[in-house]
């Protein structure tokens, strides 16, 4: 039974038969290039830097735990995701992942489209100026209001979730005049081999109009029959952190049947799929990722020859990574605390957040690296969890990982690939502050989401 799934909530321990840990890595010391961003390194002192600066200085300056973004990683998997696809498909950065207005900044400069899913990333994208055509605009309950925002604003695409959904956006657009650019998305019955709460193409769940029962079908009537609406294609998400293409190849076969199913009845061939996001990244040394040029050839492939045994024209691809660009760019730098052994199974280490500012782990099992990083260390290797300040006995943010003997309070250590999810997700539980995502660039740090502070609990507290 899954720990997510036992009946007492979350195991306490797990604690599991001698023999089932992995050997501890050769060197403690060593800092894995699959798993860190591109900057970070260890300099003749045994400081570890980022952008040439020691995480000392950083937590000196900007206090922990705190978010660290190697912008220039950012931007070269930027880089490197728009090249792969090439000017015949359209990369959409998945804002969900993280986002910020410098984020923003950094995708309108490199040259990515933006995908939102709330009217609140919509109003940062637009406010710190990402073009409105270049934006896609998600959501399973998308509000009246965050719909008209999106029009008024002229999203280059909305994807439709619901019939209702098409019915509401069709209105308001004909309320405004407007032609909106659509897309409906389909869930395909794939079973992505990934968490459950994060597999989204299965017909048992919120997403989507189903391909099986027709409802996908019928969804494509309804968009064509209303002036409102300009049905541009079919979307397809099969889910997160995906380590392999296969789930695509299926997936794609069956969307390129609809686009068939939708030639056949109403003479149209819509000229776009959007096969979405969810390709893995390297929390561990374990996992082993693709990279975005095999990924773009292999979609590529995929749908040429689907829709080539289909007789369709190629329609253009849209992919959205969030979690692969971001993802690997950051880490969060922790103080270390106390420091606990449990005789017989672990050391627990404490650190200065937690879930508050990683949800990950108690939501997903989710599996990270730590490092130490203020110093080196010749010591033995111990075992640890390392855990936060809450009043949860579920408060992990690394289960299972080995650190030195002599780690001690005030020691730095850092959880890298932590650019996804951790700060969108982050929370006040305990009233914990939110930490700062600082980004650092060539030997400059600056704050570009700042931390919370008491005084802004206490403004949001009205009573």
């Amino acid at each position: 039974m899954s720990r997510s799934a036992h009946p007492a909530g979350p195991r306490y321990a797990d604690v599991l038969p001698e023999g089932h840990y992995t050997a501890p890595p050769a060197d403690l010391n060593a800092l894995d290039t699959k798993v860190w961003s591109r900057t970070v390194a260890r300099n003749e002192d045994g400081a570890v830097t980022v952008g040439g600066i020691e995480v000392a200085a950083l937590a000196e300056e900007f206090g922990t735990p705190a978010y660290v973004v190697d912008e220039v990683d950012f931007r070269a998997r930027c880089r490197a995701w728009a090249g792969a696809f090439g000017k015949d498909a359209d990369v959409f950065y998945a804002g969900k992942a993280f986002l910020s207005r410098a984020v923003v900044r950094w995708l309108n400069e490199e040259g990515l489209n933006l995908d939102v899913c709330s009217g609140g990333e919509l109003t940062t994208a637009l406010d710190a100026g990402m073009p409105a055509e270049r934006i896609a605009f998600h959501g399973n309950n998308k509000s009246a209001d965050e719909i008209e925002k999106a029009v008024r604003a002229g999203v280059g695409r909305i994807v439709l979730d619901s019939f209702q959904e098409i019915a509401r956006v069709a209105h308001v657009a004909q309320s405004l005049g407007r032609r909106q650019r659509v897309q409906i998305r389909v869930t395909v019955g794939v079973e992505a081999h990934t968490h459950e709460f994060i597999a989204t193409a299965h017909e048992d769940q919120k997403f989507g109009l189903a391909l099986a029962g027709g409802q996908a079908a019928e969804g494509v009537r309804r968009a064509l029959r209303l002036d409102g609406l300009e049905l541009i294609g079919i979307h397809s998400h099969i889910g997160s952190q995906i380590f392999d293409t296969s789930g695509f190849e299926v997936a794609a076969h069956r969307v390129v049947g609809l686009l068939k199913a939708i030639r056949d009845e109403h003479g149209v061939e819509l000229p776009e799929i959007d096969l979405g996001g969810g390709l893995g990244i390297a929390y561990t040394s374990d996992d082993d990722p693709r990279e975005p040029h095999e990924i773009a050839k292999a979609l590529n492939e995929i749908v040429t020859r689907e829709c080539e045994a289909a007789g369709l024209s190629t329609p253009r691809i849209s992919v959205e990574p969030g979690r692969a660009i971001v993802g690997p760019t950051a880490f969060t730098l922790y103080e270390v605390g106390t420091i606990k052994p449990l005789a017989g199974l672990r050391t627990y280490v404490s650190v200065d957040g937690g879930m508050s500012d990683n949800i990950r782990t108690a939501l997903y099992d989710a599996e990270y690296s730590v490092a130490l990083v203020s110093r080196t260390s010749d010591a033995e290797p111990m075992l640890v969890r390392v855990v936060g300040k809450h009043c949860e006995s579920g408060d992990i943010v690394v289960r299972d990982a080995f650190l030195p003997s002599d780690l001690a309070p005030g020691d730095l250590i850092a959880v890298p690939a932590t650019g996804a999810y951790c700060r969108s997700m982050a929370s006040n539980y305990n009233h914990a502050l939110r930490p700062p995502v600082v980004a650092v660039r060539d030997g400059e740090a600056r704050v570009i989401v700042r931390r919370e502070t008491e005084e802004d609990l206490l403004r949001l507290d009205v009573g």
